[in-house]
């Protein structure tokens, strides 16, 4: 039997889950196409506005006014939505998702076992910040031997810093969230400009309709500003054009580049 939603809302029977502080806001109408389209709620062109945000007794349309980030790489998302009332509560964004589904009704049943949207939502970021086990079993002499000395990590910035870097191939990606194949830019040399630059390597970025209008070129030096959070790049799935398979790992995403600049 088919579960139908009166479509009068009443903020009293929602239970708000608000952001925690300061949040990632959308720079521009391609930017929050381009994360609509990660997150699979809808194509980065034309994408919509208003999302069904269903509750075990009624639905309510919402917009999405940005996200948080978090994990130890920032590379989880939780959107922050707003209600026709002006207020504000986080989801994630596969369940955002599920709700548009017009069999929705399972998870509402799911609800009152106890998984409400603000369970699932605490759930998905201790899965996401959870530390490694580490196990209590002592290494043998031998194994202790041949152990070599890793690298000293990385410190990325938290804050928005400048690059530069070259373009060293464009590729596919694979996104799990849309089920489909993304382009995007592969960088060489990238280097973050800081008082002691820190010299990062290899890193990519999405191919956006921002990085588009520069048509850029393989070889290409760039100057920009950004994010940097350790992601390595998903290899793309059934890339049969060479000119798009990822040549080796990529460890670090750069996002939302803005103040290009191409020299």
């Amino acid at each position: 039997m088919a579960i139908i939603f009166p479509h009068i809302e009443d903020s009293n029977t929602t239970n708000y889950l608000p952001p925690k502080g300061e949040f990632e806001q959308f720079q521009d109408e391609d930017h929050y196409g381009e994360k609509v389209k990660e997150w699979g709620l809808g194509s980065a062109k034309g994408s919509k506005k208003e999302f069904w945000y269903k509750e075990k007794t009624q639905q309510r349309l919402v917009t999405i006014k940005g996200y948080e980030t978090f994990g130890d790489t920032s590379e989880y998302n939780t959107l922050v939505v707003e209600f026709q009332d002006g207020n504000l509560t986080c989801i994630h964004p596969a369940y955002l998702k599920e709700m548009q589904s017009s069999n929705f009704g399972k998870e509402i049943k799911a609800q009152d076992e106890g998984s409400s949207p603000e369970t699932l939502v605490a759930e998905t970021n201790q899965k996401a910040e959870a530390p490694e086990t580490i196990s209590a079993t002592p290494l043998k002499p031998k194994a202790l031997k041949a152990k070599k000395e890793k690298p000293a990590k990385l410190v990325l910035p938290e804050e928005k810093v400048h690059f530069t870097g070259r373009v060293k191939q464009f590729a596919l990606s694979w996104n799990h969230f849309n089920e489909e194949n993304d382009e995007v830019v592969v960088l060489e040399n990238v280097v973050i400009a800081l008082e002691e630059p820190v010299e990062v390597g290899h890193a990519w970025c999405s191919h956006s309709k921002t990085m588009k209008k520069f048509e850029l070129n393989p070889g290409e030096t760039l100057e920009f500003d950004g994010k940097i959070v350790k992601k390595s790049l998903p290899k793309g799935k059934d890339v049969e054009d060479e000119a798009f398979i990822l040549e080796g790992p990529v460890p670090y995403k750069i996002n939302n580049p803005s103040k290009i600049v191409k020299k």
